[in-house]
């Protein structure tokens, strides 16, 4: 199994907001609840929590990434919200926070049965522990993508699952939040859906250039593919993005447990 070693694109974190990008989470905050972000990343959506929490609210980002925490530190001041290092798998927080959330976080964790149970220990009584992430193994694209991405997405896949992180994350994750003890629990459907046409068509299409970018050599490293049919495929992608792509459908599930 392996670990995460690659930085998440910053770009990509940073456009992300809570209304827009966590909505369940957003719903269920309230004014002077104390939440943990687990996997915050720049602070995008951290820095909404905080928002939604308010002066009497409490909030903490944990984050593997000091790279990360450092543009969150700079970019979000506010006094209600701080930022730590930390791992989902070896988090210390006891019976401590209204609401523990981790967003497009466990998709990168080898042992995702951990980090949740890390995270209702952190949770008060009652509490709820809220958890955002994909299937990646169901992600689609109208038309079908050019050869040369449907090749490098299958070696993405592949990747993935040598490094023994789920490619059905979402779906796996109500059963391991019973295994963890959690009770009521709900899935929501999350899906991100983006259309030609609609305003955020061409930044929500980008990320797989990005990931192409960021990831891309690690998985020529591993193996899975060329580096030649790397670089087909980010030539490639871009250009059928602005011609030909209709519609992408990210597959997402919120998921939502309460504490003993």
């Amino acid at each position: 199994m392996g670990a995460q070693t690659h930085q998440s694109d910053p770009r990509t974190l940073g456009r992300r907001t809570l209304e827009r990008d966590h909505r369940a989470l957003a719903a269920l905050l309230r004014p002077g609840m104390s939440v943990l972000d687990v996997g915050c990343g720049t602070g995008a959506i951290t820095a909404g929590i905080a928002k939604a929490a308010g002066p009497e609210g409490s909030v903490v980002g944990v984050d593997r990434d000091e790279g990360l925490l450092e543009i969150a530190r700079r970019e979000h001041r506010d006094g209600n919200l701080t930022f730590t290092r930390g791992d989902a798998t070896s988090l210390d927080f006891q019976a401590q926070f209204d609401v523990v959330t981790a967003a497009r976080t466990l998709q990168w964790i080898a042992d995702p049965a951990l980090a949740i149970a890390k995270m209702k220990h952190a949770t008060r009584p009652c509490g709820r522990v809220v958890v955002l992430d994909y299937s990646h193994a169901f992600n689609a694209w109208e038309p079908e993508p050019p050869p040369a991405f449907v090749r490098f997405y299958g070696a993405f896949l592949e990747w993935r699952e040598s490094n023994g992180w789920d490619n059905q994350m979402a779906d796996h994750l109500p059963e391991l939040f019973r295994s963890a003890g959690l009770a009521e629990v709900e899935s929501h459907v999350q899906d991100e859906v983006s259309q030609r046409g609609q305003p955020l068509f061409d930044e929500e299409t980008a990320i797989w250039a990005e990931v192409l970018e960021k990831i891309g050599a690690r998985i020529v490293a591993a193996g899975f593919i060329t580096e030649a049919e790397l670089r087909d495929a980010a030539e490639g992608y871009r250009p059928w993005t602005r011609t030909a792509l209709i519609k992408q459908t990210l597959v997402l599930r919120t998921v939502v447990g309460r504490a003993g």
